[in-house]
C-alpha cells in the first residue's frame, strides 16, 4: 500500500509540474501579448523594433518552454520538425536532382551545339584556307606565267637589221673616217663618211632595209638626200639623188623598195662621177657600210 502510495503521490507531484510548467507558458505569452501590443500602440519605429525584438526572444523562450513541456507527455516538437524537415528535404532533393538532371541535359544540349559550331568554324576555316591556297598557286601560277612572258620577251631581243646594197656598181671611194682621202671637186684630203657607189643616172636606188622615212631634203653638201630609220638605233642616208617622189615623210617602207633614182646633185661631188653616196649610221655614229652590207 505504501509503495501504491508512494507512486500515485509521485505521480501528482509530476502531473503538478506539468500544469505548473503550462501555466507558466501560458503567463509568458500572455505578458508577451501585452508588451507587443503596448509597444505597437505608441507608433514609434524604435519601440516598435525593441518590441519585435523583445516578443521573438519570448516566443523563442515560450517555444523551449513548449518543447520541454511535450517531451515530457511523450512527443517533442523536434521529432516533429525533423519529420517536416526530412520531408521538406526530400522534396527539395527530387527538386535539386530534377532541376540537376534537367541543367545536365541542358550542359550537353549546349556542349553538343558548341561541338557543332565548332565543327562548323573548323570547316569553314579550312574552306577559307583552301580557297586561299588555290588563290595563292593561282596568282603564283599567273606571277610565273607573266615573268616567263617577261623573261621570253627580254630573252628575245630585236635583231639588228640585215642590210643590202642599194643598187648594184663598183664602189668608187671608200669609207674613210679616221684618214683622209682627195677630193677632186674641192682639190684637197678630207674624210668619207661613207661609200660612192658607182651608177647610172636616173638608175633605181632601193632601200637597203625596213624601216621609216625620216627626212627628205636637200643637203648643201650631198644634194638631194633621204634617210630612213631602222631598229636598233641604225639610220641609213641615200644622197646625191636626182628624183625622191616614189616616197614620203614618215612612210614605212620595206627592203629592196624604190625610194629614189641616182643624179649628180652633190656639190662636194660634183666633179667624180655618176654615183650614189651611201651612208650606215649607228646611234648617230657613222660606221662603215661595207661592215654590214
Amino acid at each position: 500500500m505504501r509503495r501504491e502510495r508512494r507512486v500515485f503521490n509521485k505521480e501528482r507531484m509530476d502531473i503538478k509540474k506539468v500544469l505548473y510548467m503550462a501555466g507558466g507558458v501560458l503567463s509568458l505569452m500572455i505578458i508577451a501579448f501585452v508588451a507587443i501590443f503596448l509597444l505597437y500602440g505608441t507608433g514609434e519605429p524604435e519601440q516598435s523594433q525593441l518590441a519585435r525584438f523583445n516578443s521573438s526572444v519570448l516566443e523563442e523562450e515560450m517555444v523551449n518552454q513548449v518543447e520541454e513541456t511535450s517531451t515530457q507527455m511523450g512527443r517533442t516538437v523536434n521529432e516533429m520538425q525533423n519529420s517536416e524537415a526530412n520531408l521538406v528535404g526530400n522534396t527539395t532533393g527530387e527538386s535539386t536532382a530534377s532541376t540537376n538532371t534537367t541543367n545536365d541535359a541542358s550542359a550537353q544540349e549546349t556542349s553538343e551545339e558548341k561541338n557543332e559550331t565548332t565543327k562548323y568554324a573548323v570547316n569553314t576555316s579550312n574552306t577559307a584556307s583552301d580557297a586561299s591556297e588555290e588563290n595563292k598557286v593561282t596568282e603564283n601560277n599567273s606571277e610565273g606565267k607573266e615573268s616567263s612572258d617577261n623573261a621570253e620577251t627580254e630573252e628575245k631581243p630585236v635583231k639588228d637589221p640585215e642590210f643590202k646594197m642599194p643598187l648594184e656598181g663598183e664602189i668608187l671611194r671608200e669609207f674613210a673616217k679616221d684618214n683622209l682621202i682627195y677630193s677632186a671637186t674641192l682639190d684637197e684630203w678630207v674624210t668619207h663618211n661613207g661609200i660612192d657607189i658607182a651608177a647610172e643616172k636616173a638608175t633605181v636606188v632601193k632601200a637597203s632595209a625596213e624601216g621609216t622615212v625620216k627626212s627628205i631634203k636637200n643637203d648643201p653638201r650631198y644634194g638631194l638626200t633621204v634617210v630612213i630609220e631602222h631598229v636598233n638605233g641604225f639610220t641609213t642616208i641615200y644622197s646625191n639623188l636626182l628624183t625622191a617622189e616614189f616616197i614620203e615623210e614618215g612612210e614605212k617602207v620595206k627592203q629592196g623598195q624604190t625610194i629614189g633614182t641616182v643624179g649628180n646633185t652633190a656639190t662636194f661631188e660634183i666633179a667624180d662621177d655618176s654615183h650614189l653616196h651611201f651612208e650606215i649610221q649607228k646611234d648617230s655614229v657613222s660606221v662603215d657600210p661595207e661592215l654590214y652590207l
